[in-house]
């Protein structure tokens, strides 16, 4: 698989919150314990954080909730399937792979649900956030009120028809509020913590 199947893959086991060590990652992905390591460098730098517990009954743990948005297939990915010229023998198995995709994942109502780069960013932010209680600082767009600045303390991650939202505590208005992602201008995670 490529390093980034792994690194989804790795995450999957680590989200039922169970303790993993290096070597049983390693031979569940089949991987050496170096690639493992790495696999973990890189999911930190993308701000999702996996503890360390030390000693011979160590390992890793995942103690925050992501919600990595799944891959889905699209339209397109079903209309080259079907248009695919093969032999005879192997048509009918190309058939039945496109009806899976089909009937699995196009009609899958969030099959649109894609994070963009900076939506992507934002949602590394909140997670960071949510797993160091830590406060942000966003510009939000509201219908109302247009663009202001909030100071907010992210509690969890939440994905709905049209995309990814975070449910947090707003000090401008001393509430619970929901906050789309696609609606945030800008983000700071401020050292203060909540």
């Amino acid at each position: 698989m490529s390093k980034i199947s792994n690194v989804f893959l790795m995450l999957q086991y680590l989200e039922n919150g169970r303790k993993y060590t290096i070597k049983e990652l390693a031979e569940k992905l089949e991987v050496s314990e170096r690639m493992v390591r790495v696999y973990k460098e890189e999911l930190e730098k993308a701000g999702i954080y996996i503890d360390t517990i030390m000693g011979p009954y160590g390992g890793y743990v995942l103690n925050q909730s992501i919600r990595i948005p799944t891959r889905k297939f699209s339209k397109d990915d079903y209309e080259f399937l079907k248009d695919l010229k093969v032999s005879n023998d192997k048509k009918e198995r190309l058939e039945i792979i496109a009806d899976k995709v089909h009937g699995v994942y196009f009609d899958s109502k969030n099959e649109k649900i894609e994070l963009s780069n900076e939506t992507r960013n934002y949602y590394n932010v909140l997670t960071r956030a949510i797993k160091e209680k830590r406060k942000v600082l966003i510009n939000y767009y509201s219908f109302v009120h247009g663009n202001q600045d909030r100071v907010i303390h992210p509690l969890d991650m939440f994905l709905y028809n049209s995309g990814w939202g975070c449910a947090a505590f707003c000090e401008l208005k001393s509430d619970l509020r929901h906050f789309e992602l696609k609606r945030i201008n800008e983000i700071k995670l401020l050292d203060e913590k909540f």
